[in-house]
């Protein structure tokens, strides 16, 4: 047997408390390395049922032969007599497997040098499997880092014992990303590579809205009111429809919150991005007025409604016309991903140059005109 003292049998607590690995697995990487400096020390190939041990108590370690207790040898390597096996182990009987010690003289120097490559070569994978299985649980979930560094435009996270990359795709347009800086992001995809695994993150996926959402508003939570769809252009705005599985519930008004403090805290944790909490419905036309919000409509006739195909008309006032497209089209480009429609949006007066005088019905008609003669 090989003192390896007791320093190492604390240093591999000390990795365990400070990295996570459990000491069994550094013990195991170390009977390991034993066994690979072995092999190659007695450069034959020899090598058959070896194996080495660590006895924590005594700080030693052992390479040894598995043997079978037999009456007659026939193979040296893979055998021993009854007689030598009880000077190993007193209760040994015909037919058992002793370990027989095979440890050289000589072998201190040599299997400490290739114990400590394989140990390290050891730590790292048992470090990146960890990490792998930890944020791959993560994935596509909320989680807090602290900003290390800007590499390439790309924001380096710390996340406990990783860096994860924020790339600049999914960085919020004109954030200014500040070292030291908390910041809660998406874990959008974990990639395993020959070292720590990759792990990118977002803040502009969706899913950050939603998950806030379900953080600050209790009757999500709980599933009384539900998000049924969001659509987002982070660091602008974001649309997110809501529907309320108790006819007692305000889906709006339980995501607003009391004078408006839970969508104040979601409004801060975005960085002042507006938000538009939408009335979800059942009735096409209903959900996409209610998703051109905050503009005012006159009437939205469907054009098609099959499986493959979904167009409406929007038609608006006069005056509606640019808050219903919204700058550079951001309005309608929420609605239409919020809905799941393809909106094309025209003005009364489009539509008259078009069609002639446009016939308004019921109640839509008698809002317009009073709109008209204020």
């Amino acid at each position: 047997m090989i003192k390896i003292g007791a320093a190492l049998i604390e240093a591999t607590e000390q990795l365990e408390r400070e990295k996570g690995i459990p000491k069994e697995i550094i013990i195991s990487s170390l009977c390991d390395a034993m066994v690979t400096a072995y092999k190659k020390h007695i450069k034959t190939q020899d090598v058959m049922n070896i194996e080495a041990q660590v006895i924590e108590s005594t700080g030693e370690i052992g390479v040894f032969r598995r043997k079978e207790v037999v009456e007659d040898i026939v193979s040296e390597l893979t055998e021993i007599t009854l007689e030598e096996a009880k000077k190993i182990d007193k209760k040994a009987k015909l037919g058992d497997e002793v370990l027989v010690e095979v440890t050289p003289d000589d072998f201190g120097r040599i299997a400490a040098q290739s114990a400590k490559q394989v140990i390290i070569q050891r730590i790292r994978e048992a470090e990146r499997k960890m990490i792998l299985e930890e944020f791959t649980d993560k994935k596509g979930a909320l989680t807090t880092g602290i900003i290390q560094r800007v590499e390439s435009r790309n924001v380096i996270v710390s996340i406990g014992k990783i860096e994860a990359i924020l790339p600049i795709r999914e960085q919020i347009p004109g954030e200014y990303y500040r070292v030291n800086d908390r910041i809660r992001v998406y874990v959008l995809d974990v990639k395993e590579t020959t070292r720590l695994p990759q792990v990118i993150v977002s803040q502009v996926h969706p899913r950050i809205v939603q998950e806030l959402f379900e953080l600050e508003v209790p009757e999500i939570e709980d599933g009384i009111v539900e998000i049924v769809s969001i659509s987002r252009e982070a660091g602008y705005r974001t649309k997110i429809a809501v529907a309320s599985n108790d006819p007692e519930v305000d889906p709006v008004g339980a995501c607003i919150g009391p004078r408006g403090s839970r969508i104040q805290t979601i409004v801060n944790e975005l960085k002042n991005e507006k938000i538009d909490i939408i009335r979800y419905s059942d009735d096409p036309a209903e959900f996409i007025i209610n998703a051109l919000s905050p503009a005012r409509i006159v009437t939205v006739e469907i054009l098609a409604h099959t499986e493959d195909t979904r167009e409406a008309l929007v038609i608006v006032p006069n005056d509606q016309l640019s808050l219903a497209i919204g700058r550079e089209g951001q309005n309608v480009r929420l609605a239409h991903r919020l809905t799941g429609w393809r909106i094309d949006i025209k003005s009364l007066s489009q539509i008259e140059a078009e069609q002639g005088p446009y016939n308004y019905e019921g109640q839509e008609q008698e809002e317009y005109e009073e709109e008209e003669t204020e």
